[in-house]
């Protein structure tokens, strides 16, 4: 029977069952960390293009690093102290605040200033190009034979 996104994974929902129950893993209180991060991955002449999905992240909550070849995309989203003046309580709480991690091997030949990144509507855009390795030219040495 197929069933509109808006159930998510079950059709029952897990309301109750959050209420009293520990933290599962794999997820950091009731936010499961399977839904952050999507990237889509395109490939064209000139290089890649990853489409990153960071829904209710800021471009100031974004970081990139390069290291060892590998691209690291690291967001974190801080608990903003709520305005106590409302009153009532939560009874369920569904956006996500903590940090999210994902890396991508790109190449030891790729350098900082090769990769471009931009943040629009949620979604980081970073652009890195194809660089090929550069073939090792292998120096051939002689033993001499004495006789």
């Amino acid at each position: 029977m197929l069933m509109p996104r808006i159930f998510g994974e079950n059709l029952l929902d897990d309301f109750f069952d959050d209420f009293y129950a520990p933290a599962k893993p794999g997820f950091a209180g009731a936010h499961p960390f399977n839904g952050l991060m999507k990237t889509d991955v395109k490939e064209n002449e000139n290089g890649f293009e990853l489409n990153i999905d960071l829904p209710g992240y800021g471009k100031e909550d974004v970081t990139a690093e390069l290291k060892n070849g590998y691209l690291t995309i690291n967001a974190t989203k801080k608990t903003e102290d709520e305005n106590k003046e409302n009153g009532g309580r939560y009874i369920r709480r569904e956006r996500f605040y903590g940090s999210c991690s994902r890396s991508f091997y790109v190449g030891k030949q790729v350098t900082e200033e090769d990769i471009k990144a931009k943040f629009e509507n949620g979604i980081l855009i970073v652009t890195i190009p194809k660089k090929e390795d550069k073939p090792k030219i292998e120096d051939k040495k002689y033993i001499p034979i004495e006789g």
